[in-house]
């Protein structure tokens, strides 16, 4: 998919979708589930977008004060994802369960100049930061079966007026939605399977033997066997071939 393609369909999401305060238009809901991995392209463009420096995706867990990470701006990896995952999230998990209302904060050692921007919002509102020494924005959504989430972006030069507010939102809860229909193990996968796993499993599906992918990732034999055999058990494949097919599948390799 080309960039100018996608940002067509975010474009079209955001159409369907101009009231972000409430469940998914029917038009939204019609659509097929993304892939994590095309997910994670969808979110990277609305942080273009914000000029946002990182991103992270979250649903919220059975814990009431708990924010499950799906994937942030290092996928296949975890940065800001891990950082949120271990603060105590309770007040902006109550804020999530029971309104859609932006929250935004502010480094403390920043000039004033994005203070006074995300003041200047309507509707959002300061909250306490998600992230040490950082600014954020963060957008509380919500789908189908009762399920609810966050999309949080940081950033030092983040730019956003009062109506990229709206679109910005609308967008994210579009997203929420595709990625809500996706089946909960896939999701847990993206989250199992290391980076070094993928970069075999790609190598796999290039047609690459174990002894070549040693050498170019600078393994032994034995170790690229071992990334090889480990990432088939957590695809739970029955041979490299079918853990190529699951991973294409799922959109953690292309």
């Amino acid at each position: 998919m080309t960039y100018q393609a996608a940002r067509h369909d975010d474009e079209a999401s955001v159409n369907d979708q101009r009231n972000p305060f409430g469940s998914s238009s029917a038009g939204v809901e019609a659509r097929q589930a993304v892939s994590i991995a095309d997910a994670v392209r969808r979110c990277r463009w609305i942080a273009i977008d914000l000029n946002a420096a990182s991103f992270g995706f979250f649903m919220v867990g059975p814990s009431p004060d708990r924010l499950v990470p799906c994937f942030d701006s290092a996928y296949p990896d975890f940065s800001i994802g891990k950082l949120i995952a271990v603060r105590d999230c309770e007040e902006i998990v109550r804020h999530v369960r029971l309104s859609t209302q932006p929250r935004w904060w502010v480094d403390d050692c920043s000039d004033g100049a994005m203070r006074a921007r995300f003041e200047a919002l309507s509707w959002a509102a300061s909250t306490a930061p998600l992230v040490n020494a950082s600014t954020g924005l963060a957008f509380p959504v919500h789908a189908e079966r009762g399920r609810c989430g966050l999309v949080v972006f940081t950033g030092n030069e983040m730019t956003l007026e009062q109506d990229a507010l709206y679109d910005i939102h609308a967008r994210c809860f579009s997203l929420f939605s595709a990625v809500s229909r996706i089946r909960p193990g896939d999701i847990g996968l993206t989250r199992a399977i290391s980076r070094r796993e993928l970069e075999c499993l790609k190598l796999t599906a290039n047609g690459y033997t174990s002894e070549e992918i040693a050498g170019l990732l600078k393994l032994s034999v034995h170790t690229a066997n071992q990334y090889l055999t480990q990432s088939a058990q957590k695809l739970n494949a029955v041979s490299r071939m079918q853990a190529v097919a699951k991973a294409l599948r799922l959109g953690l390799i292309e």
